[in-house]
């Protein structure tokens, strides 16, 4: 059976700090009052994504992945990772801010979680006056420091805080320091991995009255404690791929899309496709395929040629 663009039923996550902005800005099927997050496409361990349209309906990812793994992953993606999907797709909605957190590194992620780290990016999809980001420290810190500001609650006093607008991009290298920002709407691209070390939750209390776990020891070693530049600057030429990421895990462009694009790929990886403002529909095989403003489509490495039309804002991401 040919493979084609496949869309997945989205994992809802109610958080603490959570909203409504995914349901009137990005459709997705919410009732609660408090959702943070939709899983677009993920294999994360109990969060499986499970396949929403066309004749594999019903199937999980890691099953099409088992039946068709170099023609759906890509031949380098398979030779690199093998029968594994490498990437997390989430989009995020901050109604308040979230916690401050950092991820650890691969090594560390592998010693402590049997895991990979997490490095991450942020597209900001929407965002409310005066919103801002969390990201890194406003001058080179140290451990030390790092105690005595979460003892002394000043630690909001030695980060960098960032006001942001959409279309602002941050790139989060393990160890970066940060946090979310209330108001904002995020496209977050992820390798896939759900281990993170919470430093500060701005005291918070659950439903049930008791405040959220801390990693402060846990995070000593995964913190990066240098100033980063983690904000990405990027060309937005109409109708082609902006580069706007390119690292190891994953590479990330960004198309403004105004009318139809002739697509041509190698095989060596999958790519997705998220949908950050707009509409377009995608040809293949003359067969016509139509998506909205947040829905993330995955194009199986097999589907090299294609074409793309429509008016939209379009992330583009695969791993080189």
């Amino acid at each position: 059976m040919k493979l084609y663009p496949l869309q997945f039923e989205p994992i809802l996550k109610d958080r603490i700090w959570g909203g409504t902005k995914l349901k009137t800005y990005l459709n997705k099927p919410i009732t609660s009052e408090i959702n943070g997050e939709s899983w677009e496409i993920s294999t994360v361990e109990n969060d499986v994504s499970v396949i929403a349209n066309g004749i594999f309906s019903g199937k999980t990812l890691n099953e099409l992945i088992n039946l068709h793994p170099k023609a759906l992953l890509g031949n380098k993606v398979y030779e690199q990772f093998g029968a594994q999907f490498p990437l997390l797709f989430k989009y995020l909605d901050a109604r308040e801010d979230l916690s401050i957190q950092v991820h650890p590194n691969d090594e560390l992620a592998k010693a402590r979680h049997n895991s990979f780290g997490k490095t991450e990016m942020w597209y900001v999809m929407q965002a409310d006056t005066d919103a801002r980001l969390i990201v890194g420290f406003k001058e080179k810190s140290s451990k030390e420091e790092y105690i005595s500001s979460l003892e002394n609650k000043t630690i909001l006093d030695i980060l960098d805080s960032k006001k942001v607008q959409k279309g602002d991009v941050f790139f989060l290298e393990t160890g970066t320091v940060h946090a979310i920002g209330a108001g904002t709407v995020i496209a977050e691209i992820q390798q896939t991995s759900d281990i993170t070390y919470r430093l500060y939750d701005f005291n918070r209390k659950d439903a049930n009255g008791n405040e959220r776990e801390l990693h402060v020891d846990l995070a000593l070693d995964a913190i990066n404690y240098n100033e980063v530049g983690a904000e990405m600057k990027y060309s937005k030429v109409e109708n082609s791929s902006n580069e706007v990421v390119s690292c190891k895990y994953f590479t990330t462009n960004f198309i403004p899309l105004d009318g139809t694009i002739k697509v041509s790929k190698n095989g060596n990886s999958f790519t997705v496709y998220m949908c950050v403002e707009g509409s377009f529909e995608l040809n293949y095989n003359n067969e016509i395929y139509n998506y909205i403003t947040g829905d993330t489509i995955l194009i199986p490495a097999e589907m090299t040629d294609f074409e793309i039309k429509g008016s939209a804002s379009l992330l583009e991401i695969y791993i080189s």
